[in-house]
């Protein structure tokens, strides 16, 4: 695997980006050993080298430029008008928009299927993804997202956006529901939803890119740019890398194809959420050594771990229920908390602001049946199809639950 190419600094920040932020640990703490069973996985060392190291850090100055330039011209161009021209252009196309200003134009090109998209294969890991279940959003919700709250880094741009203040719950939902549209088939596809939710959120983290590098409380210093591409990158690998591994742990068998296959639709998801090609990856493996590497840049968890990890535990206590609402609100809360602790340590729950006392009682008593589901499905005639509609149903009811008063259609699809 090639190291990320070192990057030119985003236009929009004055901060000074000859220094790395002090969010980032220091190259000799990098340097740990990689076991022996783990390198031959990779076929390398796990820790970074000193260019791959530099380059990460050159990286948290850099923000989405494509993006970052067409916000520049909707500001000039005026928002009232720039908006609705960029809607057509998503939802239509480009030659939809009449005259079609040239800046409009350019990103639209520059998000134009890339050469090496294969969209049989990104429909392939959206097959494989709807037959998991309700197990991939129990990783991403209970391991990835969870999880990422302990890199505090990552939370700052939560915490200044009143993420801590607004509903987790809605917040849920609607990652929930781009979730579900970019791995429908055909959904990343230009007129997919999921290819127009996907752009709608790139430009809302470019707007808080631009307004987060602007405001005074925003530390440069240590935290570097605001949604820059390490932090991209590291969210993107959250709903591959770690979604696989995270599968095999809860009992699911991932093939070799599968796992291309996953990569592969992310891949082409992070390129249309603005993610550097140096960043993007189709080997499993690859992307964990850059999922590690960008780890390097992250600072340990503070306070918003425990506000952010208390706040997402808690969100099943607000959930409705028609019947027994208590107590299947408590089952919920416990359950997600059993899958947390079956990933992470006691140690980490506490970094976290969960408690610590809770086991791993779900996903162990479930491991066995959930193996053996998926084996069985997989290799007897006909039913592979009937596991992929069924995990989808359940998938789409679990996000109904979440949009218990009101139509997840209308929902915007921010994260």
């Amino acid at each position: 695997m090639n190291a990320p190419a070192p990057s030119t600094p985003s236009a929009t920040t004055s901060a000074n980006t000859s220094a790395a932020p002090t969010r980032a640990r220091p190259f000799e703490k990098t340097a740990t050993p990689t076991p022996a069973w783990l390198r031959r996985l990779l076929g390398r060392e796990l820790a970074p080298s000193r260019d791959e190291y530099q380059a990460a850090l050159d990286d948290l100055w850099v923000g989405d430029p494509a993006m970052d330039a067409l916000i520049d011209w909707m500001y000039e161009y005026g928002p009232a008008r720039a908006r609705p021209l960029f809607e057509t252009a998503v939802r239509e196309g480009v030659d939809a928009v009449p005259e079609c200003p040239a800046p409009l134009r350019a990103f639209m090109d520059q998000v134009a299927a890339p050469a090496w998209l294969d969209p049989a294969l990104v429909d392939e890991g959206a097959r494989f993804i709807q037959s998991t279940g309700m197990a991939a959003p129990y990783v991403l919700r209970d391991l990835a997202l969870m999880g990422g709250y302990l890199l505090s880094g990552f939370n700052q741009s939560l915490v200044l956006t009143g993420a801590l203040s607004q509903g987790t719950a809605r917040r849920v939902a609607e990652t929930g529901k781009w979730w579900i549209d970019c791995t429908e088939e055909g959904g990343l596809l230009p007129g997919g939803e999921g290819y127009r939710g996907t752009l709608h959120v790139r430009m809302v983290h470019g707007l808080v890119r631009r307004n987060l590098d602007r405001r005074e409380e925003w530390d440069h210093a240590r935290w570097g740019l605001p949604l820059n591409q390490v932090d991209m990158a590291a969210t993107y690998l959250g709903f591959c890398v770690v979604m696989l591994g995270g599968l095999r742990k809860m009992g699911i068998p991932v093939t070799a194809r599968e796992s291309r296959a996953v990569m592969h639709l992310w891949k082409y998801a992070g390129w249309l959420m603005g993610v550097d090609e140096r960043w993007l990856v189709e080997r499993e493996r690859d992307g964990i050594v850059l999922l590690h590497h960008a780890m390097m840049t992250q600072s340990r968890p503070d306070w918003t771990s425990q506000e952010l990890g208390r706040a997402l535990s808690r969100e099943p206590l607000s959930q409705s229920f028609r019947r027994l609402a208590g107590v299947r609100r408590r089952w919920a809360y416990r359950r997600h908390l059993s899958v947390t602790r079956y990933f992470l340590n006691r140690e980490k729950m506490r970094q976290l602001g969960l408690p610590d006392d809770i086991g791993p009682w779900f996903p162990l008593a479930t491991l066995v049946p959930r193996f053996a589901g998926h084996v069985a499905l997989r290799y007897l005639p006909g039913l592979r199809g009937w596991q992929q509609r069924h995990g989808r149903r359940v998938q789409n009811a679990a996000l109904r639950h979440l949009f218990a008063e009101g139509d997840p259609g209308l929902v915007r699809a921010d994260l």
